[in-house]
Formats: structure tokens, C-alpha cells, sequence
């Protein structure tokens, strides 16, 4: 019954242990008398640091997409798009459906290298970026801090200015990362700013809020720009163009980026290293085999003089 306690007479027990050694006693004869043959297992050993270090680079570049969410108000997020082969096609429906005029689509090679499309759909253009050097805001833990929900204000670098294809992502970004205003989600004011510098041809983002002093003797005057800071929000990311294309996800190529070098290749480049630094290894001990063969040491006048 539950909730009750049963207990055995001297006797029941000793029998019980008596009938257990006999039956363990058999068990233990029969593994001995035709042991089982030895099962070789077809599944691969998993290296569950490797794994560990993976899932902590995808969750970094998770953290990263919601970050962006919210910091722009004006965006709706989706899940996961599965299919490769149409993958175009899909998130060009996807966005139709949303009813939105451009996108941003996050895209995770071998659980290590981050790819960012920034499109304008239906019709274009669209941009492919490598991301690196990503720090998500609960990383950093910087002490800037914004309102959710207000507009930001979009800086520049004047590198911007110099060429054509600098000129057609500073508009994309202007379009995608600008909040439209008296949007239903958006508090009507600033209080960050939004800075894209270009350096070594690369776009790199950096938020900063906008602080400004509350205290009735260091309050400033409307539109004083001397005791305003800027504090850093986070996050901090680093895009590298690829290509710029004609078309939603694809289409006619606007321009290539002759200095890009993708992660594989290098990758590949430090494997060749390491292997170069084996191979070196492998050719001084055959050379020094080679050495001793060629030069053998003089026979010694006292190694048989104890065996008399």
C-alpha cells in the first residue's frame, strides 16, 4: 500500500539473499561459458568541445539579429528559411507577404562564418556582406542605454562619397536603418546615433547615445551642441562587401570586391602552414638518418675488451 512501511521476518530474508546468490551465481557462469562477440560501432566519436565552440559562435550571431530587431522598430522578424535551391524566390514571398520593401537576411555557413544579404525587394538591388568582428550589447555591457523604440540619427564617413558602389550602400542603409517617421512603433524623437565607418574597405557600425545633462545649472540650451555626449550602446559588427547585385537576391553582378578573400581560403591557407611545418619535421629526421648512414662512427678500440 502507499504510504506504508513493510518489513520481513529473519528467515524470509536470508532465504530471499540465498535464492539471489544462486541466480547471480548462473548469470555469472553463463557470460563466462560464451561471451559475447565483440560489436564494432559505426558512429563517429563526437569532439564535444568543437560542438560547444560552434553553438557559442551561433549564438553570438543570434544575439546579434536580435539586437538589430530591437534597435529598428520598423522591422518584422521571421523564422528560419530551410529551402537552399529556391531560396530567393521564398524570401521574396516571404517579404511580399510581410508587406515590406526590403530585407535583411542573416545566413550561417559551417557554424562559423556569418553572411548578410541586405536587399530591396522586389526589384533590387541587392547587397552580400561578410560579417565580422561581432560583439552582441550583452557582451560588451557598455553603460550607454537608449529608449526602445526612438529614431536614430545616420553619420557617415565621407569615404561614402568617393565611389559609386559607396554611394549605392550608403542610400541602401539610409532606406533600411533609417526609421520612417510618425511610424506606429517609433517614439518621436532621437536620443542615438547610428555611425557607419568605412575603413580598409570595410563598413563598420557603431551605436552611441546621445547624453544630454537633466540638472538645472548644467541644462543646455535648444539646439547647444557643447555639453551633449555620446556614450556607447552597442552592438559593434563589421561588414565586408562581396558582391552587389541587379536584382532580389541575385540578378545581374554591379560590383565584385577584388580583395576579398573568403574564410575557406584562408582557412585552408593557415592548414597548408601547419602542414608545411610537419613536413619540415618529417625531412630533418629522414635527413638526419641519411647523415648517420653516410657517416658512421669509427669502431671503439675498448668495446670488446670485458667480453674476453
Amino acid at each position: 500500500m502507499k504510504g506504508m512501511l513493510c518489513y520481513s521476518s529473519p528467515s524470509t530474508f536470508l532465504g530471499f539473499c540465498q535464492g539471489f546468490a544462486h541466480l547471480l551465481q548462473k548469470l555469472v557462469s553463463s557470460l563466462c561459458s560464451s561471451p559475447p562477440p565483440l560489436q564494432v560501432s559505426s558512429v563517429r566519436k563526437q569532439t564535444k568541445p568543437w560542438e560547444r565552440r560552434e553553438s557559442i559562435v551561433r549564438h553570438r550571431y543570434r544575439h546579434l539579429m536580435l539586437n538589430l530587431v530591437s534597435l529598428l522598430p520598423h522591422c518584422k522578424k521571421d523564422s528560419k528559411v530551410e529551402s537552399k535551391s529556391s531560396k530567393g524566390a521564398t524570401l521574396n514571398e516571404l517579404v511580399e507577404l510581410k508587406n515590406c520593401s526590403s530585407s535583411l537576411f542573416f545566413e550561417c555557413r559551417k557554424h562559423k562564418d556569418l553572411y548578410l544579404w541586405m536587399v530591396k525587394c522586389p526589384g533590387g538591388p541587392s547587397v552580400k556582406f561578410l560579417v565580422n568582428a561581432v560583439h552582441t550589447m550583452e557582451e560588451l555591457k557598455l553603460t550607454g542605454n537608449h529608449l526602445k523604440g526612438s529614431r536614430p540619427l545616420l553619420t557617415f564617413s565621407a569615404n561614402f562619397d568617393k565611389d559609386a558602389h559607396w554611394k549605392l550602400l550608403k542610400e541602401m542603409i539610409i532606406q533600411i536603418f533609417g526609421t520612417p517617421k510618425d511610424h506606429r512603433k517609433s517614439k518621436p524623437f532621437y536620443d542615438h546615433v547610428f555611425v557607419f565607418s568605412i575603413v580598409d574597405d570595410h563598413i563598420w557600425f557603431r551605436n552611441y547615445q546621445t547624453s544630454v545633462p537633466h540638472n538645472e545649472t548644467d541644462k543646455m540650451a535648444r539646439g547647444g551642441l557643447d555639453k551633449m555626449t555620446l556614450v556607447e550602446v552597442g552592438p559593434r559588427f563589421c561588414l565586408n562587401p562581396i558582391k552587389i547585385f541587379g536584382g532580389s537576391f541575385g540578378g545581374p553582378t554591379l560590383y565584385e570586391n577584388p580583395f576579398f578573400i573568403s574564410p575557406n581560403q584562408i582557412r585552408a591557407l593557415e592548414k597548408k602552414k601547419k602542414a608545411g611545418k610537419f613536413a619540415k619535421k618529417v625531412k630533418a629526421k629522414t635527413r638526419r638518418k641519411m647523415h648517420e648512414l653516410s657517416n658512421p662512427l669509427e669502431p671503439d678500440e675498448f668495446a670488446d675488451m670485458w667480453k674476453e
